[in-house]
């Protein structure tokens, strides 16, 4: 059974290359999707957001590429390159690209 989907093994990669930028949407690739954890990339073109709501487990982001705005709480923080932050579970939090922003998510359920 496979776990780990779309994309390669056995392979160096760089996270930030594997979507790319399309003008005025949110794009997503799903990497692992079950009851125990989900890992997304996703690409936010500036403006652009995932708007306010409340996972099941917690989240943890790392900006992969650009800057990204996160609330959580309703308190905004600022993640740039190479920065992480924990959105906890069952807390209302949003995503926007306050640039065009790309960013790594693991929810652990």
């Amino acid at each position: 059974m496979e776990i780990l989907k779309n994309i390669k093994k056995s392979e160096i990669v760089t996270l930030k290359d594997e979507l790319p930028y399309q003008e005025g949407q949110v794009i997503s690739k799903t990497l692992v999707q079950n009851a125990a954890v989900s890992i997304t990339l996703f690409s936010f073109w500036k403006g652009e957001e995932i708007s306010t709501h409340e996972s099941g487990g917690d989240a943890f982001v790392t900006c992969l590429d650009g800057v990204g705005s996160i609330t959580v709480d309703e308190v905004k923080y600022e993640l740039c390159e190479g920065q992480s932050i924990v959105m906890p579970a069952r807390h209302p939090h949003a995503v926007c690209g306050k640039e065009n922003f790309k960013m790594l998510l693991v929810v652990v359920f």
